[in-house]
């Protein structure tokens, strides 16, 4: 099998995949659980619970308030203590239900077996309401609302589906362990998508440098037709949704598009893990794996109840939080540095990479170099020091000639930058500024 790999830029990085081989374990529970009401891109959850009422696992806590929206449901038994306005550890306010734990209990319904469900509902319509109830979003970190992707609008199609295992972020093994472990449910996720989106072609993308996970599902992928195993070059960002496109079928998503304008749906393995599970068992998204990792001793992969602080997963790992430098929610490319210890894990936390104090490192930052190493890496063909510079002399409106909109924010152009800019972060006030100036238009 030929890898294959996208046309334009790319770095080859590191990948420290430290957990690649630790199997997935169950995180012991935690005392209390603070679950937002907003794990996803759109309008925030209507919370139906009151403080003092009694849950189960599996107990609706908050219903979609519209399209764009999710139902959010407890991932414990207990009781509902508080629902305030917290910190959620990325520099913002949030909307959160913290509940007091129980015991254990579930709602009925759901079947917690290892049995394995082939056989898949022939009501298209019926499978995107089980998805939409079961409160699934993207869990590869965008967290965009699952049937949405799946819903196609009037006028368009999808003749590919392509299912994201390629995991190219630094640390993470989330993806590949589910590959590895719950391969044959992943493969019937993806048969059931193909059922909603009426095709026989998907496409399960995996980097190479998973070859464990690439024969064990090209060996059970024989047996479902309509379903195919790819292996990609192991070149970062090859996850990227649009370079993931552009590696598979050879297609371009054109400036300002989505992949439904390629006739491509793509859907992260957890996500697909996750409809298997809401289709075939009737469960709620109400857990998820996450990767543990980073300079520390054990680094793990832990299927975790949504709403488990940090802190408690990294006692739970023994790690010594008073020596904790850094955090960051995912990995440390495209992650996000975590203030607050008691900031939860949430649908899109497919890992915590951890830098403890002793061993931080903060690049001295020079002049630019005018080198354009960064141009070379960037796998959307952006400028990126010539983003840098209209946003140092507030020059905003030359950023939509600048394409900055198309940036993935995937940080190659700062890692090669032998000047040590931040250029990632010159993209991402650049991407804000101009959305000011056109909401403003």
């Amino acid at each position: 099998m030929k890898a294959k790999t996208f046309a334009i830029g790319g770095i080859h990085i590191n990948k420290h995949k430290l957990s690649a081989n630790t199997k997935i374990t169950e995180l012991a529970l935690p005392d209390v659980v603070y679950i937002p009401v907003k794990q996803h891109i759109g309008a925030p959850a209507k919370i139906i619970v009151k403080i003092g009422d009694k849950v189960k696992v599996g107990t609706l806590l908050a219903e979609a308030d519209g399209v764009f929206s999710a139902n959010v449901f407890s991932s414990v038994s207990g009781e509902v203590a508080k629902i305030e306005e917290i910190n959620n550890g990325q520099g913002y306010l949030e909307t959160v239900i913290t509940i007091k734990r129980e015991g254990d209990v579930f709602e009925e319904g759901m079947d917690l077996t290892d049995n394995l469900i082939t056989d898949i509902l022939d009501d298209k319509e019926e499978l995107l309401r089980i998805i939409t109830r079961a409160g699934i979003v993207g869990m590869g970190g965008a967290g965009f609302p699952t049937p949405i992707k799946n819903n196609i609008p009037e006028g368009k199609k999808v003749d590919t589906l392509i299912v994201n295992g390629i995991e190219c972020e630094p640390y993470l093994t989330t993806d590949g362990r589910l590959m590895i472990e719950k391969a044959e449910q992943i493969i019937i996720g993806t048969r059931i998508l193909n059922k909603i989106l009426g095709i026989q072609n998907a496409v399960i993308a995996i980097d190479e440098n998973k070859p464990r996970a690439i024969a064990r599902l090209h060996r059970i992928a024989k047996r479902y037709v309509g379903v195919n195993v790819q292996k990609c070059k192991s070149i970062y960002p090859q996850g990227g949704e649009k370079q993931l496109i552009n590696a598979i079928t050879g297609r371009e998503v054109p400036s300002g598009k989505l992949p439904i304008d390629t006739n491509c749906a793509v859907q992260n393995v957890a996500t697909v893990y996750a409809i298997y599970e809401a289709v075939q068992k009737h469960i709620p998204l109400f857990r998820r794996v996450v990767t543990l990792s980073g300079n520390i001793s054990h680094p793990c992969n832990y299927l975790v109840r949504i709403g488990t602080p940090i802190s408690f997963v990294l006692k739970e790992s023994n790690i010594p939080l008073e020596k904790v430098g850094k955090i960051i929610s995912g990995g440390p490319m495209m992650g996000r540095t975590i203030s607050s210890l008691e900031a939860p894990i949430t649908k899109t936390t497919s890992g915590i990479t951890v830098f403890l104090e002793e061993n931080s490192y903060k690049p001295e930052t020079t002049s630019c170099l005018r080198c354009g190493k960064c141009v070379d890496a960037c796998p959307m063909g952006l400028m990126p020091l010539n983003i840098r510079d209209a946003v140092e002399h507030n020059e905003f409106q030359n950023l939509k000639q600048l394409h900055v909109q198309d940036c993935i924010l995937c940080g190659s152009c700062s890692y090669v930058c032998p000047a040590k800019i931040p250029l990632l972060d010159y993209c991402k006030i650049g991407k804000y500024e101009l959305s000011k100036l056109q909401k403003k238009a």
